[in-house]
């Protein structure tokens, strides 16, 4: 059974365009990582899947159970971190992982989750008092609370130093070695790619790709990874004409004056010639295989928004 399963989903706020007949499925027991640039429509899709705003069209299940008409069932089973949550400062951490307990009917101690997402020594502090790096654990430690079939985790390194970050992936890992789903949506790429079994870019509203991220790579004709070409200045349109105009190439994104292609080992060299024709000087050829930010460009196509590594 799929833990999440989307169809033909589409969401309009007036005017706009939001999410426009995405279909996704989460399978039960995977890491799955949710990309797209900020606007993409990533939260809009959470909230949908919980019910927090009802679709325009189309079809959302979580084990089955419909997400509008069976929201009780469905939010039994999660464990949610959202994107923006407004703690209530003047409880304590323990205070709010007690009561994330008490709601899921749990026999969790509180201080054991403070502990685990690394703040048990705050356990009896106000939250008013936190950065924002310790409300991101706290939501952590409450989404964990009885110990849910289904994690679901909007932006979950939102705020965290590198040691913050770190734990958060290694929970990740945790839970799914305990059987849990886990559902993330973020716009860290190394994060993603670090964790995940397999992601879903969005891009605009629409699902541009949903695979595993070796399957990713084969699509685009990675059979070697992508080549970097620093420039001496900013590339010309006919450079990048030209680049393009490769047998084989699949993906061009240009960053400053660096240029990653994507395309097959076989035609890098012709890739390197290409821009070399149109006189362009090269400072550094790098070959590597395709990260998953490489990837992400591809399929968003250079797609506005805020993206990291």
């Amino acid at each position: 059974m799929a833990a999440i399963e989307i169809r033909s989903l589409r969401k309009r706020f007036g005017d706009v365009t939001a999410l426009r007949g995405i279909d996704l499925t989460v399978e039960e027991g995977e890491v799955f990582g949710f990309l797209g640039p900020n606007g993409a429509g990533k939260s809009t899709t959470i909230d949908v899947v919980l019910d927090y705003l009802r679709p325009t069209d189309g079809s959302v299940s979580v084990f089955g159970h419909d997400a509008q008409t069976e929201t009780k069932r469905v939010h039994e089973r999660l464990g949610v971190l959202p994107d923006a949550y407004g703690l209530t400062g003047h409880l304590t951490a323990r205070q709010h992982v007690q009561f994330a307990i008490d709601s899921k009917d749990a026999d969790d101690h509180p201080l054991e989750l403070l502990d685990r997402v690394g703040i048990a020594e705050a356990a009896d502090r106000n939250v008013e008092g936190f950065s924002k790096g310790m409300k991101q654990r706290l939501l952590l430690a409450c989404a964990l609370a009885g110990s849910p079939d289904l994690l679901i985790l909007d932006e979950p390194s939102t705020g965290l130093d590198p040691n913050g970050a770190r734990r958060m992936r290694e929970i990740v890992r945790e839970e799914a070695e305990r059987g849990a789903t886990v559902f993330f949506s973020s716009h860290i790429l190394g994060q993603v790619e670090a964790v995940a079994d397999r992601v879903g870019i969005l891009a605009d509203g629409e699902i541009v790709a949903e695979d595993h991220i070796a399957d990713l790579r084969d699509a685009v004709g990675d059979a070697g990874g992508t080549l970097v070409l620093t420039l001496d200045r900013a590339p010309t349109e006919s450079e990048l004409a030209a680049v393009r105009g490769v047998d084989g190439v699949s993906g061009v994104d240009v960053r400053e004056n660096a240029v990653t292609v994507a395309c097959p080992a076989e035609r890098k060299a012709a890739v390197v010639d290409a821009i070399r024709g149109e006189g362009a000087v090269l400072l550094d050829i790098e070959s590597r295989q395709t990260s998953l930010e490489d990837l992400f460009a591809t399929y968003t196509d250079g797609a506005e928004g805020e993206v990291e590594r």
